[in-house]
């Protein structure tokens, strides 16, 4: 006769073993082991995950600290200079500036008010933090009273008098109101920059307007210390608009303070500016000005825009 192998026992080392069912798996009587373990063995286990995962945590937020702080330090950008998109030679910016961002085209009617309020409307808005440097984080906290002989301690920003631009103030409405407007500039901030200035006149360049080289010597004569500046010119493009801008005068004076720099992205810094009043400019006809930042690291280039910026302004 056939043996049933169902009915058959297993073997092993020659000892029978017993078919189990689900409960055994789950808990066995006679080992103790629960899902086929036994205490001490879940025990091991638990300690060598519970330390396991304990190390990838703590591998995990060391790793995640050291590229915070190496990388996305929010007030300091991991590509700099010569490595970032803007380079190392900073541009011009003016103000204020037409609605349409692809004109630079400034123009009114100086009679009227309806007519330069936009333009007005603008400087106001753009100088607000100027004047009430509460509006900007940290500001007020961390303002320093700086001069050429003091330049500001670390994490202090220079503070900006707004006293010197008179009379290119929004008590005399910029002088929109007389067909003398003034355009404020500012040096755009490339982070860990520091000019090279032109701080001896014996060596200008010499494609610098002779009115800028004679207010160097000028200030410097008073005060050598203030030829560490990043100086500024506003001028015609053609010699037409020579003759037709009139004259051009500069408030504090032709430069930006180079106490300022290098910018570092403090909490409260502001940019220095130049006010540029047009005393007399033709009215009727379309004036093409170009100013230009002087330094020995500020590149120029009429075609790729550096270190100098373009406008046009036409009164009726």
């Amino acid at each position: 006769m056939s043996r049933n192998p169902r009915m058959e026992e297993f073997k092993m080392d020659g000892k029978p073993l017993k078919r189990r069912n689900f409960s055994s798996m789950l808990y066995n009587d006679e080992t103790g082991a629960i899902l086929g373990r036994t205490p001490e063995s879940w025990g091991k286990i638990l300690i060598f995950y519970v330390i396991f995962y304990a190390a990838l945590v703590a591998l995990f937020s060391i790793c995640m600290v050291t590229f915070l702080q190496q990388f996305i330090n929010p007030r300091v950008p991991r590509l700099q200079q010569e490595y970032s998109v803007i380079g190392t030679s900073p541009g011009l910016g003016f103000r204020p500036q037409p609605q349409d961002v692809r004109s630079t085209l400034i123009w009114y009617k100086g009679t009227s008010y309806e007519s330069y309020k936009y333009w007005e409307d603008q400087l106001i808005d753009f100088l607000s933090v100027y004047k009430k440097k509460g509006q900007t984080a940290g500001a007020g906290q961390n303002i320093f009273n700086c001069d050429f002989k003091n330049p500001p301690p670390k994490g202090k920003v220079c503070d900006v008098d707004i006293r010197g631009w008179d009379p290119c103030i929004e008590e005399n409405h910029f002088s929109l109101h007389k067909s003398s407007p003034c355009i404020f500039l500012k040096l755009n901030k490339i982070y860990g920059w520091r000019p090279e200035f032109y701080n001896d006149t014996a060596n200008l360049p010499e494609d610098m307007p002779k009115d800028v080289k004679s207010q160097i010597l000028n200030m410097t004569s008073y005060n050598r210390d203030y030829a560490n500046s990043v100086w500024v010119s506003c001028q015609g493009e053609t010699p037409a608009d020579k003759e037709m801008i009139g004259p051009v005068k500069y408030f504090p004076y032709p430069g930006f303070p180079g106490y300022f720099y290098p910018y570092e992205n403090a909490e409260g810094y502001l940019s220095p500016l130049v006010a540029i009043h047009l005393e007399n400019p033709k009215s009727g006809v379309v004036i093409n000005i170009e100013c230009r930042a002087w330094a020995q690291n500020i590149q120029y280039s009429r075609k790729e825009r550096l270190g100098l910026v373009h406008f046009e302004i036409m009164l009726n």
